[in-house]
């Protein structure tokens, strides 16, 4: 028997394209108890400079680009002093959906994927950006998720109307990746329909477009108050 029939013949690999990262830090972090989130201690780091140094650290990214508010652009800058990626730090917009926009202005044009992450994610670790970078490389749009543990309930009045099969609901996290021009497009329509998306693969679905999910990462949660930051100090105790 010839084995040479039997073996498929290896898959050619895209070239990687250049990212450039978005890292979202423009929130109030109303629900943090007078704790500024963005400038948190993390075991004694700044929970910003954790995330950005994340990025740095990945071969995938090319550049990095920082929206945050106005007082902080310059402590944020002084804390990214020694990482050469950054290539700017702006200020965000009135909602999500224009500090996002105002973060791809401010990347380098030559950038053919973009990374938009929420700031408030800083368990992420490079692998898990490389891993959705090069989703995005050859599907356009990908972004990491994890299945549902709960069981979720539809909810209107205080009175469930239905419970959706928990099978099919995974939660989204960040990185969020896509082909540069098509995030602006999707934004720029969001923006022209008057449509609110709660993240950017929303408004890539509002094009028709599909999203490629990515194994996401536990780890990865988002801190929205302070037990979310207790949480992950003890995270990144057992991950150091």
């Amino acid at each position: 028997m010839d084995i040479t029939k039997l073996t498929r013949p290896a898959r050619k690999l895209l070239p990687l394209k250049k990212c450039g990262a978005v890292i979202v830090a423009a929130g109030t972090a109303s629900r943090m108890g007078g704790i500024d989130k963005v400038m948190a201690q993390l075991k004694g780091e700044p929970m910003i400079a954790r995330t950005v140094r994340t990025f740095q650290n990945c071969d995938a990214i090319s550049e990095i680009v920082i929206v945050t508010r106005e007082d902080l652009i310059l402590p944020i800058s002084g804390l990214c002093k020694d990482m050469p990626k950054v290539k700017a730090v702006v200020a965000g917009g009135k909602s999500r959906q224009e500090s996002v926009h105002l973060g791809l202005n401010a990347l380098s044009k030559d950038m053919k994927l973009a990374a938009i992450h929420d700031g408030a994610r800083p368990l992420i670790t490079w692998q898990l950006i490389d891993r959705v970078v090069r989703a995005a490389n050859t599907h356009n749009a990908a972004a990491p998720a994890i299945p549902v543990k709960d069981t979720i309930k539809v909810v209107e009045g205080r009175v469930v109307k239905y419970t959706p099969d928990r099978a099919t609901l995974f939660a989204v996290q960040t990185p969020q990746v896509f082909d540069f021009d098509l995030l602006r497009g999707a934004l720029k329509k969001a923006e022209l329909e008057g449509a609110q998306v709660t993240d950017d693969c929303s408004a890539v679905e509002l094009m028709g477009m599909s999203v490629k999910i990515v194994d996401g990462d536990e780890r990865n949660l988002k801190v929205t108050t302070p037990m979310d930051l207790k949480i992950a100090e003890m995270l990144l105790e057992e991950m150091q």
